[in-house]
């Protein structure tokens, strides 16, 4: 065994057993962000097997606040590809994956196959919704996280226990960002410290098990809260889903929902343009399927939400995305 582990090998909860079911195990992390880079550094410092990171985005300065992975000479270079680098660099026996590029609901299932675990550190609630979907479908285990301001939660849902929409199974009226509310670093080092630690605990099969489990935080106050939600049912009923833009078929009625001047022109020429409250409130044409666009996908969910609660209807979500 080697002395890179000893200090945890030394551990009764692990032992040289569960440093061997570390090393043969796979982990999908999706976003290499605030999140994403303390989730990526304590499974490669802990010797798990395989690692794969999927993130489209580059390196910005106003990352390095919060993404300690990266350095002044990776601006501009793609996070996951700078990250592995420096990970290769730090504990060669782990096998790095890097992809640059956006998980979708096209390739949710393929990428989800991949791996045992699957951490949700990508800030993107339809990506939440999507993963959570397929994991549920796969039977694999997702450990989502999530900061704003200075309140966060970190939980790990399906793979046996409730999904996402079990617990979550509506989306916020209005989506936050980093950007637009703020965020301090060393919140998303926590919770992103805890995501890594949900997954390797749930990997070493520790008791009582995190499936079912969340744990939120309050920054401010540092009061620490949580509870168990192993016994919630899955919602009932018709379900929005996301899809892809080249899933649309002839027959789809779509509107898309962003103003004009956050996108003057929509990918899909027969696309309706209209406000949500529009939609909301004002009968829309039939069709096979109503198909609500915009960029977060929290709009979408609102519209769609609203108009299943006015009539049951096939309704599909996408969310474009930056």
């Amino acid at each position: 065994m080697s002395e890179r582990y000893a200090r945890q090998v030394v551990l009764p909860e692990v032992g040289a057993e569960g440093q061997a079911r570390l090393q043969s195990a796979s982990v999908l992390v999706a976003g290499a962000g605030g999140l994403g880079c303390p989730v990526l550094e304590y499974l490669c410092a802990a010797g798990v097997g395989r690692v794969v990171v999927v993130d489209p985005d580059l390196v910005e300065e106003s990352n390095l606040h919060r993404q300690p992975l990266y350095r002044m000479t990776d601006l501009g270079r793609p996070k996951a590809s700078a990250a592995i680098a420096l990970l290769a660099e730090r504990n060669p026996h782990v096998s790095l994956e890097a992809a640059v590029e956006r998980i979708t609901p096209a390739n949710a299932a393929s990428w989800v196959s991949r791996a045992e675990v699957i951490v949700d550190a990508a800030d993107s609630l339809a990506l939440t919704y999507i993963l959570s979907d397929e994991c549920r479908r796969q039977g694999k285990a997702l450990v989502s996280a999530s900061v704003l301001g200075l309140a966060g939660y970190a939980g790990v849902f399906c793979g046996g226990a409730p999904s996402y929409r079990a617990v979550f199974p509506d989306m916020p009226h209005q989506a936050g960002s980093c950007a637009l509310s703020g965020v301090l670093g060393t919140a998303v080092g926590v919770m992103g410290s805890l995501q890594a630690h949900m997954s390797v605990s749930h990997l070493l099969g520790l008791e009582p098990s995190v499936l079912g489990r969340l744990v939120s935080v309050d920054f401010r106050t540092l009061r620490f809260g949580g509870f168990s939600f192993a016994s919630a049912s899955e919602p009932a009923g018709p379900q929005l889903r996301f899809i892809d833009p080249r899933e649309v078929g002839a027959a789809d009625v779509i509107i898309d929902l962003r103003t004009l001047s956050e996108a003057p022109v929509s990918p899909f020429p027969q696309a309706l343009r209209l406000g949500i409250e529009e939609v909301k409130h004002h009968p829309l044409p039939g069709g096979d399927r109503l198909v609500l666009c915009c960029r977060s996908g929290v709009r979408a969910w609102s519209a769609g939400r609203a108009l299943l609660r006015r009539e049951p209807r096939d309704i599909a979500l996408i969310a474009f995305g930056d």
